[in-house]
């Protein structure tokens, strides 16, 4: 079978699914909807920043006038801390009166059911300027949005009412960020969400069977090739991995596999503030706009149990497929059977892998 033209399935054993590839499908024409791709100039600083230092939010609360990264409570949380008497939100089922028969099932199978989750939300500006984004900054502040990251999972962490720390960005328009202020996420709650909890069930399956972690022996097995690597220094990898969905999503993994960012040491979290900027830089340089994704780091639950089978990694799932205006869509067969892509992810992590280290701005 030739993967780069054939129509083929590829098995994801981290999440335990599949992906449809139809590389031939990357050559029909394309009719649809176009974006409008504008080159966007914003000030350093804006006053009518919510998250510009020194500037008031809606909530009335002023931004310190910081100088390099700042945290805070959302405003607007999903998640809030305040407890729930009850544990678990239950609809009855009730037997009418009078009225027609209810099959027994229905008076044994709880079909309503709700369940109180608590949790805190928090927001990390990445930098005082309005202006920049990831691949902008040098890498020494993204360092410091590392550190940040880490001081953060430890002090949610330590919670006991905290199970999980979900640390992400979401930027660009496209993918729903309503702030152009260059910003991530931080969102904190009392369960493991679903897609970690797979991931954990997945490594933990593959760690019971094998002694090993299960991505640090698929690192070890694309360090054969490297047909799917995109850029590597000391001590990371960022790759599009082999079952990818997104046209190029990466994944981004450590050469020594550690469960969380505490853990990581001082050449760690440099090379990994170093992958993040040539990574993203790449991203910017594919179609020469500030390129936009949601992207997170998967570890270790944090409620005390050690889970030895876990990896650190980092996810980046960007829409755009074909240019700057033409993004894929997640729909018919996608949201009803199963996920699809046109480029294999050999050709995306070749298209990345080409692009210069340096930012297309820089000498414009």
């Amino acid at each position: 079978m030739d993967l780069a033209s054939q129509p083929h399935r590829r098995y994801n054993p981290l999440l335990d699914e599949w992906v449809l590839v139809s590389p031939h499908r990357a050559k029909r024409p394309w009719q649809g909807q176009q974006e409008t791709s504008e080159v966007e100039v914003r000030p350093a600083y804006d006053p009518t920043c919510y998250l510009c230092p020194g500037n008031a939010r809606t909530s009335g609360a002023v931004n310190d006038k910081y100088e390099h990264q700042f945290v805070f409570d959302n405003d607007f949380a999903a998640l809030l801390p305040e407890e729930v008497k009850s544990e678990e939100l239950r609809v009855e089922s009730v037997v009418p009166a009078e009225g027609p028969i209810l099959h027994p099932s229905l008076l044994t199978y709880n079909f309503l059911r709700a369940e109180a989750e608590t949790g805190r939300c928090r927001v990390i500006c990445f930098s005082p300027r309005h202006d920049l984004t990831l691949p902008e900054m040098p890498v020494s502040e993204i360092r410091r949005v590392v550190d940040v990251w880490t001081d953060e999972y430890r002090m949610l962490g330590a919670d006991p009412a905290i199970n999980y720390v979900q640390i992400f960005e979401n930027k660009g328009f496209v993918m729903g960020c309503s702030n152009p202020h260059p910003h991530g996420q931080i969102w904190s709650e009392r369960t493991v969400p679903d897609l970690p909890a797979r991931e954990t069930r997945a490594q933990r399956a593959y760690f019971e069977q094998y002694g090993r972690s299960l991505l640090a022996d698929y690192l070890a097995l694309e360090e054969k090739t490297k047909v799917r690597f995109v850029v590597e220094n000391a001590t990371w990898v960022a790759l599009v991995p082999f079952w990818a969905v997104w046209p190029f999503e990466t994944l981004v993994l450590p050469r020594r596999a550690v469960q969380d960012l505490t853990q990581l040491s001082e050449a760690e979290r440099d090379g990994l503030a170093d992958i993040i900027s040539q990574l993203t830089i790449r991203y910017d340089n594919l179609f020469e706009i500030s390129f936009p994704y949601s992207a997170g780091l998967h570890q270790r639950p944090t409620d005390g149990a050690e889970y030895p089978e876990w990896t650190l990694h980092l996810h980046f799932l960007p829409p755009l497929l074909r240019s700057a205006t033409v993004k894929k869509f997640m729909v018919g067969y996608e949201l009803l059977a199963n996920a699809q892509r046109d480029i294999t992810p050999e050709q995306a992590a070749e298209r990345l892998r080409a692009l210069p280290a340096v930012h297309y701005k820089v000498g414009a």
